[in-house]
């Protein structure tokens, strides 16, 4: 289903230019809206910020429907973001060959975080084989309470989970690059902000590694395309 942008006062490719180039390259809004003047289009920064709140979380959703099919031994692992002046915690899972499975910001690293994640996770892709992480308790937890239903599913599989460092390196690998983004944007204001940002840093992310099929298009039509 395409989405809507019915009431913006700017096209369709000038909003879509804008956000992609805000999750894509390590770029303040303060930058963004030079780049844009540069562009002929004058646009202030706060309204830059609305859209990428907007339309990034509606993207990310549409990756996750078209993206190609992923592996089923996954990597999970957490890096950190700073919310209000505090660090928060980007979940991220992705398979052995480092596509990107999927992503949660939570305020807190603990056993309702984790299964929520996992959950997710799993809602998004189906149940893998197995899953590695790191030696975090909640995450060991979260799984098992994960695998305690998948017992009572119809065909009672559940997910082999492996606590080995060195298998999850793609994942801390993997991280940098949403780092390298987040960076200039000296942290966020609000949680929800936060999120819907991140989201579309790794829709991004996922149109680099070539996880959308979209024949010989350009990243930036790549992204136009989900809006499709």
């Amino acid at each position: 289903m395409a989405m809507s942008f019915k009431g913006a006062q700017y096209p369709e490719s000038v909003i879509l230019f804008a956000v992609f180039f805000y999750v894509r390259y390590p770029v303040s809004y303060r930058d963004l809206e030079e780049i844009m003047a540069e562009r002929g289009v004058a646009v202030d920064h706060a309204t830059l910020n609305r859209w990428v709140v907007r339309y990034a979380p509606r993207l990310a959703g549409q990756a996750q429907i078209r993206k190609r099919q992923t592996a089923t031994s996954w990597r999970t692992d957490e890096t950190y973001i700073k919310v209000r002046g505090r660090w928060t915690y980007l979940y991220r899972a992705v398979d052995r060959d480092g596509q990107t499975i999927d992503f949660m910001l939570s305020e807190r690293r603990d056993l309702p975080a984790a299964r929520r994640f996992f959950r997710k996770c799993i809602a998004s892709n189906g149940v893998p084989e197995r899953i590695v992480i790191d030696k975090s308790g909640a995450n060991l937890a979260g799984l098992q309470a994960v695998n305690t239903i998948l017992k009572f599913a119809d065909d009672g599989g559940i997910i082999e989970v492996r606590q080995v460092k060195y298998l999850n390196n793609i994942i801390e690998q993997d991280h940098r690059f949403i780092k390298r983004i987040t960076r200039p944007m000296m942290g966020f204001k609000a949680l929800h902000t936060a999120a819907a940002t991140l989201a579309g840093i790794e829709v991004a992310h996922m149109i680099r590694k070539g996880q959308i099929a979209n024949s010989d298009a350009s990243p930036f039509q790549t992204f136009m395309a989900l809006a499709g």
